[in-house]
């Protein structure tokens, strides 16, 4: 059996995160100091101290969850765990699958976070605040929480914009619409229907002014074949044709994250262990939700990357 590598997207973000990795491992204070570099502020410091109003500035926010991933990295790649010898596999939850895409290789760490903080940017400014809302619908299949969706939407967008696992699906649209929907949730036999405290509607038609700038941003951008295959939200398997990297990522801003067909896709062929590299553990929890016989390893302090360098060191 193999080992994938896995990337956590927004909603993993803590005041404090990566200090820890800051104070004990040179290689990721490097990684800290090059993202405030690229970007002209000092995130890290964001990240460490605070405030949390800050941090959660979408813009903020996603090179933020990029930087702590790929300096996670880093230092497992300085302790021998290197890919693509250590997993067969990567992929990133939304924003994530920016990180996945510098740990093979296609991107490059500089370009990333230049990329995510256009792509926050892009998706806070997309929709005037107050106009688009979030909800998850929890207890109800992909297919019935589409129906619902569909349902709701009476001439407004209300989409399924995350299929996390089994029961968790979140939807995305018109804050209208997602006030019908939560009630048609409810009538449909969902077992907690609730908006999500969001900035604006993720991965639905309403981003699209976010796509625009994105296809421009990543038509600028070198993307590299990656070393490792990428499984791809949208698509639920893997790609490694630049171009097509390019339409994915432009494509995911508008799509729905297929989540829980990525990870059937990874058991299907052979994966057996999901390192989650990055803050949290939501994508662990995710990963015995959607099959019991997977093992989520969530890797984010100095002692997870110890125990990872043990277990997977000089693959």
């Amino acid at each position: 059996m193999a080992n994938a590598f896995t990337f956590p997207g927004q909603g993993s973000q803590h005041v404090g995160m990566g200090k820890d990795l800051a104070d004990a491992f040179p290689v990721a204070r490097a990684v800290f100091d090059e993202v405030d570099g690229v970007l002209g502020q000092n995130l890290s410091r964001i990240m460490f101290e605070g405030p949390l109003d800050e941090l959660t500035l979408t813009e903020n926010t996603q090179p933020a969850l990029l930087a702590v991933s790929i300096a996670i990295l880093r230092v497992l790649d300085e302790g021998g765990v290197r890919l693509p010898g250590a997993a067969s596999h990567v992929a990133g939850h939304s924003l994530g699958e920016y990180s996945a895409l510098v740990a093979a290789g296609a991107l490059s760490l500089g370009d990333a976070a230049r990329l995510v903080k256009t792509r926050g940017k892009a998706m806070q400014q997309a929709v005037p605040v107050g106009e688009g809302a979030m909800a998850a619908l929890l207890g109800l299949d992909f297919d019935v929480a589409a129906e619902v969706a569909a349902a709701a939407a009476d001439g407004e967008v209300c989409q399924a914009a995350n299929d996390n696992a089994p029961g968790q699906v979140v939807i995305s649209g018109a804050a209208a619409a997602i006030e019908r929907a939560i009630v048609i949730a409810q009538e449909k036999g969902a077992k907690r229907a609730i908006k999500l405290p969001v900035s604006a509607p993720f991965h639905c038609a309403m981003m699209a002014p976010a796509a625009d700038i994105m296809a421009e941003a990543l038509a600028a951008t070198d993307i590299r074949p990656p070393q490792i295959p990428v499984v791809v939200n949208v698509l639920a398997q893997p790609i490694s044709d630049p171009s097509e990297i390019r339409t994915q990522l432009v494509a995911q801003v508008t799509g729905t994250v297929r989540w829980r067909e990525s990870i059937i896709w990874l058991a299907a062929n052979g994966v057996d262990t999901l390192y989650e590299i990055g803050a949290g553990k939501v994508l662990s929890g995710l990963a015995r939700r959607i099959d019991r016989s997977l093992k989520g390893v969530p890797v984010n302090t100095p002692d997870d990357i110890a125990q990872t360098i043990s277990e997977l060191g000089d693959n």
